[in-house]
């Protein structure tokens, strides 16, 4: 026996039916975890239930793969309306996950769909005598209508992609499943099994649709996962770190580099700001002044909110000058915003803590407001280190001299 009558045989719809159960397996248990973390969103219980049914639906497949096995038309019948039911199911589900807010997706098309089964499906048995003998091939039990009608619903739903995140993943799937209705519909009514090649497709094309579908659920479970993750460690409003993950971040790159300045930033009378032109407008300048600092520190630091509209700059690289840093941070917020900052510079010292450098340039930014606001203050540590500095570049001088 060659590979392809292996696979064109009982033996070859087995191994299908077995491999898409296991990947069904996964996807369940992906639904399962999903549906505890967000017992809200009813689309992961539905997933849970048609991801069973379709389990029980593979497994009744292989035990009649079995040449011992009779298969009935009304077993082929009740094959078909399961696996096409699946089909709209599965699609409302996953076209419902990635559809984004701005598109939201209605159900009423996908429960047409499902009437229209029915219809189709409850006009298929009285009519055909036929559907009264045992028979194991598809082409004698009238199917035609609801493998025509199965054709006619993956081209509406692959016509519909308007507003689906993973279109083109999305497109990849509905198009393979496409390919294995074809060739269902040419074996069963036209070669009659003769072909080994339609048979083959027809029994491994199923398992390349549902790993397609387990690539997009895997994919939205790493998206929940990194949204998760993004949430805890970044603040909601400004995306900049919150207080606690950037202790943690600059506590990291000072061991790495031993020295790090932190650039404390205030935004000048941003209460009046939100009591005269309201929440939104005041939200909306805390981004603007939160993305200059994003980008001045690209490369050489990182950015963090430290509460309210206490913003925090880290630099942690030592040929950078922090003062040069804050003082472009102060003058891009004055002229491409509606507000002034106030701001304050402090650099570690030999067994200086984080929460120490942060108190420093606190105190210096409150100088700054004290002074009159929109000013660059630095910490006096930081002036006495550059009084020693520039006091042993002297002597060196008059040593050489």
């Amino acid at each position: 026996m060659t590979i392809l009558d292996w696979l064109a045989g009982p033996t070859g719809q087995i191994f299908a039916s077995a491999s898409v159960m296991t990947i069904l397996a996964l996807m369940l248990f992906m639904a399962v975890k999903l549906y505890k973390s967000y017992r809200r969103n009813r689309t992961y219980l539905i997933l849970i239930i048609l991801l069973a049914v379709m389990l029980a639906q593979n497994g009744a497949l292989i035990s009649l793969s079995f040449p011992s096995q009779a298969s009935s038309a009304y077993l082929e019948l009740t094959n078909a309306f399961v696996s096409l039911l699946s089909f709209i199911i599965i699609n409302f589900v996953f076209m419902k996950l990635y559809t984004g807010p701005s598109a939201r997706l209605k159900g009423m098309p996908f429960l047409l769909m499902v009437i229209g089964l029915l219809l189709i499906v409850g006009a298929q048995v009285p009519p055909s005598p036929d559907l009264l003998d045992d028979s194991t091939a598809r082409g004698e039990t009238g199917l035609l209508a609801i493998d025509f009608y199965g054709l006619v619903l993956n081209l509406i739903i692959l016509l519909n992609l308007r507003g689906i995140d993973q279109r083109f993943n999305y497109s990849a799937s509905l198009i393979v499943y496409f390919i294995y209705q074809l060739s269902v519909l040419a074996d069963s009514y036209v070669y009659h099994g003769k072909v080994p090649m339609l048979v083959i497709l027809g029994h491994l094309l199923p398992v390349v649709y549902y790993t397609l579908l387990f690539l997009l659920l895997f994919e939205w479970v790493l998206e929940r996962l990194l949204m998760t993750f993004q949430s805890s460690i970044t603040d909601g409003l400004t995306s900049l770190y919150n207080r606690r993950h950037f202790n943690k971040k600059a506590e990291q790159m000072l061991r790495e580099t031993k020295r790090i300045a932190i650039i404390f930033c205030d935004i000048d009378n941003f209460k009046k700001l939100n009591d005269s032109a309201g929440h939104h407008k005041a939200d909306g300048v805390l981004k603007q002044v939160a993305d200059i600092l994003k980008e001045e520190t690209a490369g050489i630091g990182t950015a963090g909110r430290y509460g309210g509209e206490e913003l925090l700059a880290l630099i942690a690289a030592p040929e950078v000058k922090p003062e040069g840093v804050a003082e472009t941070i102060r003058s891009r917020v004055e002229k491409e915003t509606m507000v002034t900052i106030s701001i304050g510079v402090s650099i570690t010292r030999e067994g200086t803590s984080i929460a120490e450098v942060v108190r420093q340039a606190d105190e210096a930014m409150y100088q700054s407001k004290s002074a009159g606001k929109n000013k660059v203050t630095l910490h006096p540590s930081m002036k006495e280190r550059k009084r020693s500095s520039s006091e042993e570049t002297n002597a060196k001088k008059r040593l050489q001299a």
